[in-house]
């Protein structure tokens, strides 16, 4: 009796001990589930990956999509943003390091500059000991470094932070039928450098290679700019800057059948500048033309074309402004002329009027007298 009581009590307790031994491993995997951390000191959990995942449309529910290639020149002040500042202060930096050091780390995958060809597979992945060496840029190998998984550390000097005064992006732009919109999206940018040989005047080019934008904006949502001279307060993201489309970038090239860039098919500056700008004009309203316009747009549209049909000479405008002030004017003139004349001829008969009326008292008292 003492031993079957004794066995009892000792199968609950022993389920007790199992199910908080569960419960606790069940915790500790939840726990190591969340807990995904990178190397190099910035910490992108799950949840902040499931944040930036970009939801792509399948080709089968898009109506119409085209891809465009521009050039983001660091000199312009819109884009003067991904270059300064030059060196590290304050916890702010230029996009060149924060790639640089992505990279050097083995963080980022990088892959090979294809002029229009480009693909973004383990075929086309770039080895980041040739990529240094090939572009000259200084490096030491990093602890915990091997030949699977190479790690480099490169010191803040020897970053071309001043040599990349470009970038290359490729914009995608999409039509869902299903959502009845259109939307655009950076898919991959190319930083660029700008180096001057000994004996050449203009510096050469040399893009170095895509980085897929989806694989950097994690870490490009951590990092606040300030994008106004006028506010010195860092309110913004990388990743503000890019979607809010801050940037100012000439289209050189759209995806097509030849592979061929503006240049090649606009030799002129002028030709290639407008067709880049009718370009852009046509994707920004795409989404417009597909509706119906109201009558409020159809009668500006009128007063467009009749304002265009008449003339946008300046010279034309200018002496339409000057007869109309001057018919004014003369309005103005000829009726207060007008007035004068009523308030003279209303006059006359009230002064008349107290004349005679003047007399004839007199008479009156005369006769009485």
């Amino acid at each position: 009796m003492i031993l079957g009581l004794a066995a009892l009590t000792a199968t609950p307790l022993l389920a007790q001990t199992q199910q908080e031994a569960s419960s606790s491993s069940a915790v500790a995997r939840r726990t190591d589930k969340k807990a995904d951390t990178t190397q190099g000191g910035q910490e992108v959990t799950s949840r902040l990956q499931q944040r930036t995942e970009v939801s792509t449309t399948d080709d089968s529910e898009l109506a119409w999509m085209r891809v465009v290639y521009r050039q983001l020149d660091l000199t312009k002040p819109s884009n003067a943003a991904l270059y300064f500042p030059e060196e590290p202060i304050d916890g702010q930096e230029s996009l060149i390091r924060i790639i640089m050091r992505l990279v050097a780390d083995g963080q980022l995958p990088v892959y090979e500059y294809l002029d229009g060809r480009e693909a973004f597979t383990e075929a086309y992945l770039v080895n980041v000991r040739d990529m240094l060496d090939r572009f000259h840029v200084y490096y030491t190998e990093a602890k915990g470094s091997t030949e699977k998984n190479p790690r480099f550390v490169i010191e803040e000097a020897d970053v071309p932070a001043s040599e990349v005064l470009s970038y290359y992006i490729i914009e995608r732009w999409e039509f869902d039928r299903r959502n009845g919109r259109t939307r655009s999206r950076i898919e991959a940018l190319c930083p660029v450098l700008h180096r001057s040989e000994e004996f050449g005047y203009e510096a050469v080019r040399y893009p170095m290679f895509w980085v897929k934008y989806s694989d950097l904006r994690p870490y490009l949502m951590n990092q606040s700019i300030f994008v106004d001279d006028n506010n010195n307060l860092a309110t913004s993201t990388y990743d503000d800057y890019f979607n809010l489309s801050l940037y100012d970038g000439e289209i050189y090239k759209t995806r097509n059948l030849r592979n061929r860039t503006l240049a090649q098919d606009f030799p002129d500056p002028d030709e290639r500048r407008q067709a880049s700008d009718s370009i852009h004009q046509r994707l920004t309203s795409f989404d417009q033309n597909l509706w119906v316009p109201s009558l409020e747009e159809l009668a500006q549209r009128r007063e467009a074309a009749e304002a265009l049909s008449a003339g946008n000479d300046s010279t034309a405008v200018a002496t339409a402004d000057t007869k109309s002030k001057r018919s004014v004017s003369k309005r103005g003139s000829s009726s207060s002329d007008d007035s004068s004349k009523k308030e003279k001829k209303v006059k006359k008969p009230k002064s008349s009027s107290s004349g005679n009326s003047g007399t004839a008292v007199r008479s009156v008292r005369n006769r009485k007298r």
